[in-house]
């Protein structure tokens, strides 16, 4: 008769203390904080320029590099003159990382006079990883921008200025 007794009194205060906590209830107070940091900014410091060349008899095409270097393919003749990539200066939050989205097609560039128009694509860029993204070290990040340009026959794309634009999209991760 002893162990019952035990073994009903065991099970009395278990089931007890499980009916205390079930039904106890605490408070606490959390805290919420937030940061607004700087608005990204950015400025153009130099236009995309694929500089003066020659058609020739057939076209082809002319790369600028981000890091400047020019190169032709095709029967186009490089010519002197100003050549760079475009060139971007952001600002913003000190050490932030940013995603940089270059066009993902083609732009055209038309003459106005003629209305004749080439082809820019294969948009590329220093100072961001191969995922786009970059570091404002010291909130400040300079991104230059290159790209490849089609050019057809001289009939095609006769002499005289081309212009287009682009968008390229900076955003903080």
């Amino acid at each position: 008769m002893v162990k019952k007794i035990y073994i009903y009194i065991s099970i009395s205060v278990i089931m007890s203390l499980f009916a205390i906590d079930a039904k106890s209830q605490g408070v606490i107070n959390g805290t919420a904080t937030a940061e607004i940091i700087e608005a990204l900014r950015a400025a153009e410091i130099a236009t995309l320029n694929f500089g003066r060349f020659s058609p020739e008899s057939s076209g082809g095409e002319i790369r600028i590099t981000p890091q400047g270097v020019r190169t032709a393919a095709g029967t186009v003749s490089l010519s002197g003159g100003q050549y760079n990539p475009a060139s971007f200066q952001l600002a913003g939050q000190s050490d932030a990382t940013i995603t940089v989205t270059l066009p993902q097609g083609s732009i055209t560039l038309t003459n106005p006079t003629t209305g004749k128009t080439m082809e820019v694509y294969n948009w590329e860029t220093n100072n961001v990883s191969s995922i786009g993204t970059g570091v404002l070290t010291k909130g400040q990040l300079i991104l230059n921008v290159g790209a490849t340009l089609r050019v057809g026959t001289v009939a095609d794309n006769p002499v005289g200025q081309y212009a287009g634009s682009y968008v390229i999209t900076f955003s903080y991760n």
